[in-house]
């Protein structure tokens, strides 16, 4: 089935759901890693672990509870591959879509960060210092994404985005564990941990460096899906989640 969706949720309803998921997304992230720095002083492992968990279910949990009004991005770069990958076949998001998804996913980065100080009776404001700047990190940046971007668009393609709350939170629980950079790989998510200066913060200098490395893995994750799945482009409205009225996307070939 070609064409985009007349009977999606009104962009207003999408992008409030992107705004307060993204930023439900960072508050999840910083709030459990306040919470791993007290409960774990000296733990850096075991800070980690907590940090990762409370992601993995937050994450589901959040995909589930928007996924079916926006389809669940909370992140530019799926968005913006959402646009690339379906254009030529007339599904996904359009261009004015993709501009609004972002600024929403930026905006409730930064907020989800300010609630998560405010809840443990920090400084709402905050700048990190949280140095992350080296090969090695950006590297695990491009691995992360790519791999995140792999994995929602091949789920998409093949009918299976019903799987993306437990696949996705899953992948992303992995990849704190297995990459160096433990995994932001979402702008909106790194813009957000900026203003944190706590265990998941993020320098705001060292922030350019990982952006621009989850561009390079969203684009080689794209490319791959396209390699393993020339018509991927067909399946594009179904990402993250099919959002209520969006065509079925089952068994696309």
């Amino acid at each position: 089935m070609s064409g985009r969706s007349t009977h999606r949720p009104e962009l207003g309803r999408r992008l409030v759901a992107e705004l307060i998921g993204t930023g439900l997304l960072v508050t999840v992230v910083v709030g459990s890693g306040i919470a791993a720095q007290r409960l774990s002083p000296h733990e850096t492992g075991l800070q980690l672990l907590e940090n990762s968990t409370a992601t993995v279910f937050g994450l589901g949990v959040l995909i589930l509870l928007f996924g079916p009004v926006s389809g669940a991005h909370f992140n530019p770069v799926v968005s913006a591959a959402d646009w690339a990958l379906g254009r030529h076949a007339g599904t996904g998001l359009t261009g004015r879509d993709v501009a609004g998804y972002v600024a929403a996913q930026l905006i409730g980065g930064i907020a989800g960060a300010v609630l998560a100080n405010a809840m443990f009776d920090l400084a709402p404001l905050q700048i990190a210092t949280t140095t992350r700047a080296s090969t090695g990190l950006w590297l695990g940046e491009i691995v992360a994404t790519a791999g995140l971007v792999a994995v929602i668009f091949a789920l998409a393609r093949t009918g299976r985005a019903s799987l993306s709350a437990a696949t996705v939170a899953g992948y992303i629980g992995a990849a704190y564990w297995f990459t160096s950079s433990t995994s932001f790989a979402n702008p909106a998510v790194t813009v957000g941990r900026m203003f944190s200066d706590t265990f998941a913060g993020i320098a705001p200098a060292s922030a350019p460096g990982f952006v621009l490395a989850q561009l390079i893995g969203a684009l080689l994750g794209a490319g791959l899906v396209l390699v393993l799945y020339p018509d991927a482009g067909h399946a594009a409205g179904a990402v993250v989640t099919p959002s209520a009225g969006s065509p079925s996307r089952t068994g696309v070939t």
